[in-house]
C-alpha cells in the first residue's frame, strides 16, 4: 500500500534510510573496539569509559570539524568513499595535537535527497577511516532536507572524543617552526590543477572559509 506517513508527504523517504543503515552496517560495526556496547541503530552510542580508572588524572579531548569545500570535489567526481578520510582525518587531528589518544566519534550528514548507496558509500569511508586509527564509529545521523539542498547535494561533519593524562597534554609552547595545519580543498585543487575553476573559488565564495592553519 502506499506510504501516506507524514514523513514522505514531506518528502521524507524513511524507507531509504532504512536501507543506507543495511548497507553501512558491516563497515560500521568493524570500527567498534571492545569497549563499544551495543550495536548500529540505536539512540546513542555507548562506550564503556571504566579504563579511565587506570589513569591518575584523565583529560577528555572533544572536536567537531567538517571537510569544508572538499566535499564539492568529492561531488564533482561523484566519489563519495573517500571523502570519510578527510573527515575523520580534520577531526581526530585536532584530538591528537593535544596529546590525547581518540577513543570514538559520530558522523552527520545532511543531504536534499537519500541515495542509500551514495549514503553508504560517505558513511563506509567514514567507518574505515575511523577503523585505521583506532577509533570507533559509535553512531551518526542522517538528515534529509529537500527544498534545502539539492538531491545530490550534501554536507558531512563529525566530532569525536579522546583522552590524555594532565601531565602529559601539549600546548601552543611545543609548536615548532614549519608545522603545516589544514588547507582548503579547493585551493588544493586550484593549486594542483585538478578541479576545473578551482581557482575562482574565493570570488565565488565556496572556498575562501576553510580550515587552514
Amino acid at each position: 500500500m502506499p506510504d501516506s506517513s507524514p514523513y514522505r508527504s514531506s518528502g521524507v523517504d524513511t524507507s531509504a534510510g532504512d536501507r543506507a543503515v543495511e548497507l553501512m552496517k558491516a563497515a560500521v560495526t568493524k570500527s567498534h573496539s571492545s569497549r563499544v556496547i551495543g550495536g548500529v541503530g540505536g539512540f546513542a552510542g555507548l562506550y564503556d569509559a571504566s579504563f579511565l580508572t587506570s589513569y591518575t588524572a584523565p583529560i577528555l579531548a572533544t572536536s567537531t570539524d567538517g571537510v569544508g569545500t572538499k566535499v564539492a570535489i568529492a561531488q564533482a567526481m561523484d566519489v563519495h568513499d573517500t571523502i570519510g578520510y578527510d573527515l575523520v582525518g580534520m577531526v581526530v587531528d585536532d584530538i591528537v595535537v593535544v596529546g590525547a589518544t581518540p577513543l570514538f566519534m559520530t558522523d552527520y550528514i545532511a543531504c536534499g535527497r537519500v541515495v542509500p548507496e551514495r549514503i553508504a558509500a560517505i558513511v563506509r569511508g567514514i567507518a574505515e577511516a575511523a577503523t585505521s586509527c583506532g577509533v570507533s564509529l559509535v553512531g551518526g545521523e542522517t538528515a534529509e532536507h529537500p527544498g534545502l539542498l539539492e538531491p545530490d547535494e550534501y554536507d558531512v561533519a563529525g566530532a569525536a572524543t579522546g583522552v590524555v593524562e594532565a601531565d602529559q597534554m601539549l600546548d601552543p609552547s611545543k609548536v615548532q617552526r614549519g608545522r603545516c595545519g589544514h588547507r582548503d580543498g579547493l585551493q588544493w585543487a586550484a593549486q594542483q590543477r585538478v578541479f576545473p575553476g578551482a581557482q575562482d573559488c574565493g570570488r565565488s565564495g565556496l572556498g575562501s572559509a576553510g580550515h587552514q592553519a
